[in-house]
This record gives structure tokens, sequence and C-alpha cells, in this order.
């Protein structure tokens, strides 16, 4: 008897881990890509070629505090932002920003524009704060 509770007990558990290997084979639904994200340096690069707009996600507090990248299109709410905001050509070359690496207004906003159908959508992951602190010039309200 004590045979047979080892070999059924064996079997359940060399099939659990099958079915735990084959699980793994199935393929998963991915997510969603989410917007790339570029530096300073890069959008720098960018902005002085003219090769990209950028999205001010932040608040007008944040604006007079810190300011804002000179150019931007500032954004009247990162949440509720009416599509006329944008540039109306989708294929215009967009980089989001907010305030630093831990405010996400950035990422919310550009995957509304994405939603909204703009086919070049980056995030500026280190803000304003980041710009600021590399020497980049700004504007104020």
């Amino acid at each position: 008897m004590r045979t047979l509770s080892f070999v059924v007990s064996c079997s359940l558990a060399a099939f659990a881990v099958t079915g735990a290997a084959c699980s793994k084979d199935k393929a998963k639904p991915t997510a969603k890509a989410g917007p790339a994200t570029v530096s300073v340096d890069e959008l720098a690069k960018q902005l002085d070629a003219k090769a990209a707009r950028p999205v001010d996600a932040n608040g007008d507090k944040t604006r007079k505090d810190v300011g804002f990248i000179p150019g931007a299109v500032l954004l009247t709410d990162y949440e509720t932002y009416a599509a006329t905001e944008l540039p109306a050509d989708k294929a215009q070359p967009l980089v989001f920003y907010c305030a630093n690496e831990q405010c996400g207004a950035s990422h919310e906003a550009a995957a509304k524009a994405m939603s909204l159908g703009y086919k070049d959508v980056k995030v500026l992951t280190a803000g304003i704060m980041g710009w600021t602190e590399a020497g980049q010039r700004v504007e104020k309200l």
C-alpha cells in the first residue's frame, strides 16, 4: 500500500511540475508598450536640431518656481488635456516631461497622446528638475 501511495504521490508531483513547465511555454499577452525615454543630453540635441517638441505636464506652480523648457507645449492638465493642445501633426516627435524621476504625470500624458494616435512619443524621465540641474535653459511664467 505504501508503494502505491508513493507512486501516486510521485505521479502527481511529476504532473504538477510538467503542467507548470507547459504553462510557462504558453504565450502570455504582452502589456502595451509605454513610451521610450530620453536623457537630458539627447533631448537638448534634438531641440537644437528642431527634431522634437517638448511637452510640459507640470502645473503652473512648478512652471513659476522651476520653469519650463523653451518652446514647450504647456498642457492645462496632464490627465484631462484636450487633444487640440497638442500639435496637429501626429507624426511630430513629442517629448513629455514633468517634475522629476518620481513624478508620473509625463508618462500618463504621453500615454494619452499615444492613445490619440501620436506616433513618436517619448518621456524625459529626469523632468524639469534634471533639465535645470544639467544647466539647461528654462523660461518661467
